[in-house]
């Protein structure tokens, strides 16, 4: 079907490209400990994008019906917007595994077993254990009027969990996640297991929160306040607008020189990972920031063209709207403390692993003020207990520029990576 589609669009626009991606997914979700529903869903979309007069046009479908995708594209071209677009050609991709035949071929029972497994290892007198498995299976087939043919199969597993708790008048609610295009291990699902239960157990005491500016370690999953923001600030459609803050610093030291940020497409097993983009862009490693340098912005073909710069192979297609700009797996290097190692340090602080309202305001300027969702207080370098009604305020950029060092352990949520992070001169409210 993409072969005759690619053709006839080659014959009536100057060029064309498309995209075929498909969808499978089961989940399995698990509440108070019991299977409570399991649910399928499938999608197959076609994207279309054409250039024709100059201008570039758009039209997606769903299922394989395609009748008339070719001329909603050359209609949606003749009030697209003018840009000699440059297609790329065939050329070979690199090596990375993204589907598993054993995570492909995993029947309900053995989705089934892996909650229950969840389950067991987590259930304590007093909680409630939620978990929720999702198996995905899908492809992704290009090709061009270039003459680029290409494509690849994924494979994912999921695994979040969530204990809650009710204390007084108050449910602390601990979770965490695991993602892989592969079934996970049994030392993989135990890690989880070991670090919720020690977060459910610092929990247990609760203890005044403290106020002032001090330092604070954000657990791997709740740097999302000092992460989000250079995620819109690396992307090349930022630098176009003149709305990005690092737009005019690249080659320029402006974080700590611990600190590296890169997007990792070919990594085995990860969600992220791909031998190219949605454009046929050959994928490969790009350093966004090495020891506290910023070094490049992502872009895709059409923000490439604009900027004048080579695409970095980061376009991202959906079934009706026209690539846009996206990272595949983005992951701060680690460091070589373990947690305990790098709080010990700490006289008086807070452990931070969950926030609440991330992602709300002018979020590109980096400022950001949060309530904590679940945080603990450091006494004398170790966790004293949980607090309640504490709230933390800073900008990203000036943290990331004062942080003390990093956590060995990756935390993966979805995508992105990041150990623990201790920075400096954050201010705390606490009641």
């Amino acid at each position: 079907m993409i072969g005759p589609l690619i053709e006839e669009a080659g014959r009536r626009a100057h060029a064309a490209d498309v995209a075929v991606k498909t969808d499978e997914t089961v989940t399995l979700t698990f509440e108070a400990g019991r299977l409570r529903s399991t649910s399928y869903a499938e999608e197959r979309g076609t994207n279309l994008r054409v250039i024709s007069n100059g201008r570039l046009g758009v039209a997606g479908v769903t299922g394989e019906d395609t009748g008339g995708l070719i001329d909603r594209a050359l209609a949606s071209a003749r009030v697209g917007d003018p840009l000699e677009l440059l297609l790329p050609e065939a050329a070979p991709l690199p090596r990375v595994t993204t589907h598993y035949p054993r995570a492909a071929a995993a029947q309900i029972e053995e989705l089934v077993q892996l909650g229950r497994l969840l389950i067991d290892r987590l259930s304590r007198n007093g909680c409630q254990v939620n978990v929720v498995v999702e198996r995905t299976l899908g492809s992704v087939q290009l090709s061009n009027t270039q003459g680029l043919e290409a494509g690849y199969d994924v494979s994912g597993i999921g695994l979040s969990a969530e204990v809650i708790r009710v204390q007084g008048d108050q449910a602390v609610v601990v979770g965490d996640y695991l993602a892989g295009a592969d079934l996970p291990g049994l030392p993989a699902i135990e890690a989880m297991v070991d670090g919720m239960l020690r977060r459910i157990e610092w929990a247990e005491r609760i203890v005044p929160a403290p106020s002032g500016r001090m330092p604070v370690c954000f657990t791997g999953g709740s740097t999302a306040a000092l992460l989000l923001p250079l995620q819109l600030a690396f992307l090349g459609k930022s630098v176009l607008q003149g709305a990005s803050p690092l737009a005019e610093k690249a080659g320029e030291q402006a974080f700590a020189a611990g600190f590296t940020l890169s997007d990792e497409p070919l990594l085995d097993a990860r969600p992220g990972s791909r031998p190219m983009d949605d454009e046929g862009v050959p994928s490969a490693r790009l350093a966004l920031v090495e020891a506290g340098v910023v070094r490049h912005f992502i872009y895709d073909l059409e923000t490439a063209a604009r900027a004048r710069v080579r695409s970095t192979g980061h376009g991202r297609r959906s079934t009706f709207a026209k690539p846009q700009a996206a990272y595949s797996n983005l992951v701060v290097a680690p460091g070589d403390r373990s947690l305990a190692e790098l709080i010990a340090p700490v006289e008086d602080g807070l452990l931070v692993d969950g926030l609440l309202g991330v992602g709300q305001g002018n979020v590109i300027g980096g400022a950001f003020s949060h309530p904590v969702a679940l945080g603990y207080r450091i006494r004398q370098g170790e966790i004293s207990g949980r607090v309640t009604r504490a709230a933390v305020a800073a900008n990203a950029y000036d943290l990331l520029n004062r942080m003390v060092g990093l956590g060995r352990e990756l935390q993966w949520i979805g995508s992105s990576a990041a150990p623990a992070m201790l920075v400096d001169g954050v201010s705390v409210v606490g009641e």
